[in-house]
């Protein structure tokens, strides 16, 4: 007898720095999620795909839920809402550090959907035994139907048996991606992402929000990728801190990059990289639709 194949969607939400995108690497085994310890990290929504014979699970991290304060943020909060209508699981994700709102409109929501709830309190590490108990206690009032399950997604405690229980759950479906399938994105979303990641690790303050990065050249042959990336910042005087004295600034990130998009795709790389001006591009529309963003 021929054996059923499971497939479902696993949607990762929560609200900003609770550990979403390196849980996601966690489950997935790949570097999919760009991780900083800066919020609003993931704009998009970011699928990536596990396979094995007879199931495929594809888990989607989402932005952190934020009160939008312009329209790109907006976007980031549609992606977030969108997760909670097509999933098959839903790990909501918390930790022992952020304080529980029990007003919150999109745990509201979280409470009335149908599908199963794993509610998984993360960075246990950082706190003690009653302390944790208590958070339970809370979050078993807040989401009665929800199996919660206490975690330390950086030192990958309990995230097998997360696994496990998704696999449980996982609905009989035939595969919604070719098997070999390790993301919905295509290879310039992860140059974007890496170098997207580079500057909220080597810049401060407002600079790291009021950038994207924008692939324009991505040609690859047997031995080598040839990029050419765009990085669009809203103000000159960003432009100017991009760049840095004499270009050193720039120069830094994109060795960075270059190295982590040669690890990614295991091939030598030729990045250039350039800088442009697009005055308040984080509240107009047109844009925000060009870089892939999801407006009402």
């Amino acid at each position: 007898m021929e054996k059923k194949h499971k497939s479902g969607f696993v949607n990762i939400v929560g609200n900003p720095n609770v550990g979403k995108s390196t849980l996601m690497n966690r489950l997935v085994g790949e570097r999919i999620s760009i991780i900083t310890s800066k919020a609003q990290t993931t704009r998009h929504r970011i699928m990536g795909i596990v396979n094995t014979d007879d199931m495929q699970i594809v888990y989607s991290d989402t932005p952190g839920v934020l009160r939008p304060n312009y329209k790109l943020q907006e976007s980031m909060l549609n992606f977030s809402q969108s997760a909670l209508g097509d999933a098959d699981v839903l790990l909501y994700v918390t930790d022992v550090v952020e304080t529980i709102d029990k007003n919150n409109e999109f745990l509201a929501r979280v409470q009335s959907i149908e599908c199963p709830v794993l509610l998984l309190i993360n960075k246990i590490d950082q706190t003690n035994q009653p302390e944790l108990e208590k958070l339970v206690a809370q979050w078993k009032e807040l989401l009665p139907k929800a199996e919660i399950i206490p975690i330390s997604a950086l030192s990958n405690f309990n995230i097998d048996y997360v696994k496990r229980r998704v696999e449980e759950l996982m609905p009989d479906s035939p595969p919604y991606f070719e098997k070999d399938a390790l993301t919905d994105k295509p290879a310039r979303f992860f140059v974007t992402e890496i170098i997207r990641e580079k500057i909220l690790l080597y810049y401060q303050k407002e600079i790291p929000y009021a950038v994207e990065v924008v692939v324009e050249l991505f040609k690859e042959d047997d031995e080598l990728i040839h990029i050419k990336a765009l990085i669009i910042v809203e103000r000159d005087t960003q432009k100017g801190i991009i760049i840095g004295h004499q270009g050193q600034a720039l120069k830094k990130v994109g060795a960075m990059a270059r190295k982590d998009i040669e690890r990614f795709f295991g091939k030598k790389v030729f990045l250039e990289m350039f800088v442009k001006v697009e005055k308040d591009w984080r509240n107009r529309d047109n844009i925000l639709k060009n870089f892939g963003y999801q407006l009402d």
